[in-house]
This record gives structure tokens, sequence and C-alpha cells, in this order.
């Protein structure tokens, strides 16, 4: 009896297992709304600071500084997070990573001062980094053929991409129509789904990945006092641009002699590497800075309200994911080089088609004018994305992840901090500077992709 019923015993479990093995669209599905959730706060802010201000106190800078405290925090931990996201198992990382940003999104719904929804923020900050890498490097182990990968990275890519341009509306309406508040809120069932659709993916492997603390410790120190000197100026302004300076000179030094640097700089080696960066860079400059001028402009130089301001992001929020898609079918198909070149051009013509807006300017003549920008990033990024995980192996996918979104997340704090300093006396001078600004760093980003010939990533 034992020996017959021991094939039925084995039997049962093994096709259960077969049967309830979750599809690689599973892992997907939580990787994209884990993404979107994070993303979804670096731009559903914006829209409500003018409503925090009123609420909570505090000048431009404090208002920077609730917009870059995420940032910044997302940013500078992001280049351990990769590695964190390794050696832990990325399920495992972006586990501890959503939870503690619901929880952390709650406190600031609840902050009753601007320096405690700072600090919430930061906090906020710290667990995106988590999330991101840990995210990306699901959807690399779920896709490991080039081609289906390509078109999954586009997909995930295009989640993020609607959550930061779908940020401005819901930020607007959710002001309006609740209070500002319930931006942070909104958060806590999006943070539940994703935790349970994760219940349903594989576990991640565990890959030996050592910390390197001396080199995270140098790069907060430096970002932190580069971001400070941008938005507080003056001599305090200058003693943190010193300190910055020596920080990231001993972050240098320390990432050439440690065995295990938190950034590698022999990764920059690769022209593909500098080519993403660069052209993340610019995509975050853009897109982040472009969103923060354009939700004061509305409010504060036209007199509109938050919902009005929000909705005048809606005609290129509508057609960022279907543009995310067909450039990661391009990509796919031709390689990045081709949406790389055509979305850097189309983002700098963008750029400056804005320099035509002034305060007399109808407000859906700029919203017309807004979509360029945005659909020239939204080419990008999938492409970019691409080409940094095929420039290193499958097994270095979070430290890849980690160094790509650490350069465009400082980069878009500091476009943020640059711009609101540039537009905090003469408005219309320092938005048409900010502008220039951008375009500059796209036309960079172009002559460097067009350097990018005979690489085939994301080919099938």
């Amino acid at each position: 009896m034992r020996t017959k019923q021991t094939p039925r015993v084995h039997q049962v479990p093994d096709n259960t297992r077969e049967l309830k093995a979750p599809a690689p669209a599973l892992t997907l599905a939580a990787a994209v709304l884990g993404f979107a959730l994070i993303t979804l706060d670096a731009s559903v802010v914006t829209v409500a600071l003018p409503a925090m201000g009123s609420a909570l106190g505090g000048g431009m800078s404090g208002l920077q500084w609730v917009v870059d405290a995420y940032t910044l925090a997302f940013a500078a931990l992001m280049l351990s997070t990769g590695a964190f996201a390794d050696r832990a198992g990325a399920s495992r990382a972006y586990a501890l990573g959503t939870a503690l940003f619901t929880l952390a999104s709650a406190a600031c719904g609840l902050a009753p001062s601007l320096p405690a929804l700072i600090g919430a923020r930061v906090v906020q900050g710290v667990a995106a980094a988590v999330v991101l890498p840990a995210s990306l490097a699901l959807v690399r182990q779920a896709y490991p053929e080039p081609g289906r990968r390509a078109r999954a990275v586009a997909t995930w890519a295009a989640g993020g991409s609607v959550a930061v341009a779908l940020g401005p509306v819901a930020g607007g309406a959710l002001t309006t129509v609740w209070d500002w508040r319930g931006i942070f809120f909104i958060n806590l069932p999006l943070g539940a789904v994703a935790l349970g659709l994760l219940l349903r993916a594989p576990r991640s492997e565990r890959r030996p990945a050592p910390l390197d603390l001396p080199g995270q410790l140098t790069a907060v120190v430096a970002l932190t006092a580069l971001t400070f000197a941008v938005i507080e100026g003056g001599t305090a302004g200058v003693a943190a641009l010193v300190v910055a300076a020596g920080a990231a000179g001993l972050f240098l030094r320390i990432e050439a002699r440690q065995p295990h640097p938190v950034v590698p700089l022999g990764l920059f080696r690769d022209r593909a590497v500098r080519v993403a960066v660069t052209a993340g860079a610019a995509c975050s400059v853009a897109f982040y800075g472009v969103v923060f001028l354009f939700s004061l402009f509305f409010q504060q130089v036209q007199g509109r309200s938050a919902l009005f301001a929000g909705l005048m992001f809606l005609p290129m929020s509508g057609l960022i994911a279907v543009t995310n898609v067909v450039s990661g079918k391009l990509a796919g198909r031709y390689g990045p080089r081709l949406p790389m070149l055509v979305g850097e051009a189309l983002a700098l013509a963008g750029l400056l088609g804005l320099l035509y807006v002034d305060a007399g300017t109808s407000a859906a003549v700029v919203a017309v004018l807004l979509i360029p920008m945005a659909l020239g990033c939204a080419l990008t990024v999938p492409p970019l994305t691409a080409v940094m995980l095929d420039a290193v192996p499958a097994e270095r996918a979070g430290l890849a992840a980690g160094v790509l979104n650490a350069a465009r997340q400082v980069a878009g704090g500091l476009g943020i901090a640059g711009f609101g300093a540039l537009v905090n006396g003469d408005f219309a001078a320092g938005l048409r500077t900010s502008l220039l600004l951008g375009a500059a760093l796209f036309a960079l980003a172009f002559a460097l992709s067009c350097r990018l010939a005979g690489r085939s990533a994301g080919r099938p």
C-alpha cells in the first residue's frame, strides 16, 4: 500500500506547483506597481506645494526641501541599495522597501509641521531607494532573453513614467477635492496591493554583494551639501559647496581603492554606460524641472487653482505610456540608438519651444507646448535602461540599476534645486535660463548617443 501511495503523494504537490507556478507577467506586474508607487511621489507633490506652504509655512527653500528631501535620500542611498537588492534577494528587498514606503507615506500625511514632513519624506526616499533597483532586478530575472527583456523594461518604464506624469494631475485633484495630505494617504492602498502581488511572485536568489559603507557615507555628505548649496545659496551655500567638493574628492579616492566599491569607477569606461547615464540625467532634469516650474507658473504667475494646474499636464500624461511601449518595441527591433536619438532630439526641440511662454500665454497653448519634451523623455528612457542592463552581467543588474537611477534622481533633485533658485527672483528670466540649461544637457546626450552605433541592446 505504501509503495502505491508514494507516487501519488509526490505527484500531487508537483502538479500543483506546475499549475500555480507564477508567470513572468505576474512578477512584472508587481515590479511595475512598486516602481509607479515610488515615482508617483516624485511628481505628485509639486502641484500641492503652494497648499503645503499655506498650511505649514516656509518659503521657496522650504518647499524645495519637501521635494528634494525625498529625491536626495532616494538618489544617495540607491548607490548601496542596488547591491543590497542583490545581497538580500530582489523579492525580499522589494517587500521591505514597499512596506517602509507605505508607513512613511502615512507619516507624511499626518505631519504636523514642515520639519516633520521633510523628515518623513527622507524616510520615503530611503524606502524608494530600496524598491527601485529591486523592482528592475525582478524584471531582469524574469526575462533573461534580451528581446523580451527590452519589451518588459519598456512596460516597467511606462508604469513609472505614467505615474510621474499623472502625479501633477492626481496632486491637483486630491489637493482641491480633499487636502494636500491626501497625496500621501493614497499610497496606503497602493502599497498594500503591491505587497499582495509580490506574495505570488517567485522568490529571488541571494547573491554575494559586499556593502561599501565609507563610499556610501561620503556620497551622502557630498550630495546633501551640494543640494544645500544650490537651494540656500549665500555664505552658507559657499561653505556647503566646499564641503561637497571635499566629500566628492574623498568619495572618488575611496572608490578607486575599494575592492568592492559602491560605484565601480571602471563601469564608466563602457561607452554605453556613459551614454545611458547622461541621457538619463537629461531626462530627469527636463521632466522633473519642467513639471516643478510650470506647476508654480500656473498657480503663482497665472493665478490658477491646483486642480487646473494639474489638468494642464494631462495632455502630455496621456501620451507617455503609449510612447514608452512604442519605444520598447523600436528598441527590441532596431536596437536602442534610433529611439534614443529621436527622443533626445524631440525633447531638445520641446524645451526650446517652451521659451515662447510668458505670463500672458494661454494655458492651453502651454499644455500643448509641454507635449514634445515629455514624449522625447518617454522615447528615451526605455532604451537607455536596456542599454545599461545589457552593459553588465545579469548578476550585477541590481548594481547597474542603482547606479543609473541614482544618477537620474541626483540630476532631477539638482534640477529642481537649481531651477527653483533661478526663478526665486525674476520668474520669467529664471524660467528661460532653466529651459536653456535643460536643452544644453539634451544636446550633449544627443551627441553622445550618436556614437552608440553598433550596439544591439534589446534586439531579439
